[in-house]
């Protein structure tokens, strides 16, 4: 694949690996300390390095109840065509025997696609080793994270109000179960090494699965669902890769789930402007800083400016989470002003004759289907789909 591999500064590459190294040896071993002296440890169920949640993978009762309950999921529309639910999609409509099935055809044909020898071919003809490996090192990324918005989005269930938000939080427990399992084929499929959580994305993903109540809709709709948006955005046009716009319309329509609850529910103006609050949703957010170093390399080898990417990812963040109602310490503008700042600082150090940048108003979504599906979003204007 011809992609306009970027420079980047290997010293600071090599920097960020170590830093991340000794950090995540001291967030383990704190876990486990705590985890024996029968204190709060690591809150997830999860093996990073086998990619795999604790107990294995157990395909046998995945196919047993997971895809049986997929293939049999009936759809209010067709069953109860008297009532205001209106959830088959156009294909649905015209094909009366795909109506109970929660897979569309086209994520059907992807998922089948991906274990057949010819796919793995495509990716190892288009695909250099080091390219191949770049892509599942940012895909593993997303895909241990949703993992994680699997636990966070069914302990939501605990916390939301009205039949209508469990049933929403519902789906997009069964959209995480989906996206988790496909993603890791997908990653499986390139045949490379899939690396565990790096120390960076285990203290975000533990962060957000440990907040009280509904501050996890901020952590994983509004923060890490965005983090993943921008990634699917940004690969989605990737020989192979186009099942990724099917995920990417999933979480549209999941950073969008905080909004339309408290527009029903409302926060108290404690819980939004509680200078408590604001920190910890900082706080939260604050891992994604030295993550985005990490993948730095991985982004550059495809093309991808790590700086652009982040810029971008804190931008749409900033947007949800103020329409939410999640206010953060500082202003959106002012708040953005400063992480731009401190990017062009570390840009200065390790990339020779920077120029300063407006990192904030970039934006590397290059697909043109992934681009209407976040001018929705972006715009104030509901997804579909």
């Amino acid at each position: 694949m011809d992609f306009v591999e970027l420079p980047v500064n290997q010293r600071a590459v090599r920097l960020n690996h170590a830093v991340e190294q000794t950090v995540n040896r001291a967030v383990r071993a704190r876990d486990r300390l705590r985890a024996r002296l029968g204190l709060r440890g690591r809150a997830a169920d999860y093996d990073d390095v086998h990619y795999e949640f604790v107990g294995g993978a157990n395909d046998e009762m995945r196919r047993k109840h997971y895809d049986k309950s997929l293939r049999l999921l009936w759809k209010a529309e067709a069953a109860a065509p008297w009532s205001t639910f209106r959830d088959l999609g156009p294909g649905e409509r015209a094909i009366s025997d795909m109506a109970e099935q929660s897979l569309t055809p086209a994520e059907r044909e992807a998922r089948a696609h991906i274990g057949t020898p010819e796919f793995r071919e495509l990716l190892d003809r288009t695909y250099t080793p080091r390219q191949k490996q770049a892509i599942v090192n940012v895909l593993s990324a997303i895909g241990h994270g949703e993992a994680y918005a699997w636990l966070v989005s069914a302990s939501n269930l605990r916390d939301v109000q009205s039949s209508g938000a469990k049933a929403a939080v519902t789906m997009q427990v069964v959209e995480e179960a989906k996206h988790f399992v496909v993603m890791r084929e997908l990653v499986q499929a390139f045949g490379v090494p899939v690396p565990r959580q790096s120390a960076w994305e285990y203290l975000l993903l533990e962060g957000v699965l440990k907040a009280d109540g509904l501050e996890k809709f901020y952590g994983m709709n509004v923060l890490v669902e965005t983090i993943a948006l921008s990634i699917f955005g940004a690969l989605a046009h990737l020989p192979g890769l186009e099942i990724l716009r099917l995920f990417h319309l999933d979480e549209a329509r999941h950073t969008a789930l905080p909004q339309n609850y408290f527009k029903e529910f409302p926060m108290t103006r404690r819980q939004q402007r509680s200078r408590r609050a604001r920190r910890r949703r900082l706080g939260m957010a604050l891992p994604t800083l030295p993550l985005v170093l990490l993948l730095e390399e991985d982004l550059a080898v495809l093309g991808i400016d790590a700086f652009d990417f982040a810029g971008s990812v804190l931008r749409k963040v900033s947007h949800l989470a103020e329409r939410a109602g999640f206010l953060m310490p500082s202003p959106p503008d002012v708040m953005l002003g400063r992480f731009n700042a401190i990017f062009n600082a570390y840009c200065r150090l390790t990339r020779p004759g920077h120029q300063h940048r407006d990192f904030m108003s970039a934006d590397t979504s290059r697909d043109a289907v992934v681009a209407r599906v976040e001018h929705g979003i972006f715009a104030g204007v509901a997804v579909t789909g």
